[in-house]
């Protein structure tokens, strides 16, 4: 789990950032708001699951259930 996660944030970053600049360029402003939007959801759902995951392995760890 270490260096994948931050290769696929990083890759979801530079995705948005070119379809976002496409769209600007094409005088979409309103679609390109909403792409970097989507982009923005999709990290935020993937670090909630490494959260999650982090929360779980401490409370193995200290035998919390």
């Amino acid at each position: 789990m270490g260096i994948d996660i931050i290769l696929k944030i990083a890759g979801i970053g530079i995705l948005t950032a070119i379809v976002s600049m496409i769209l600007k360029k094409s005088d979409r402003d309103d679609v390109a708001t909403f792409a970097t939007l989507a982009g923005l959801i999709v990290v935020i759902v993937l670090v909630i699951d490494m959260i999650s995951g982090l929360f779980d392995t401490i409370k193995s760890l200290l035998s919390l259930y």
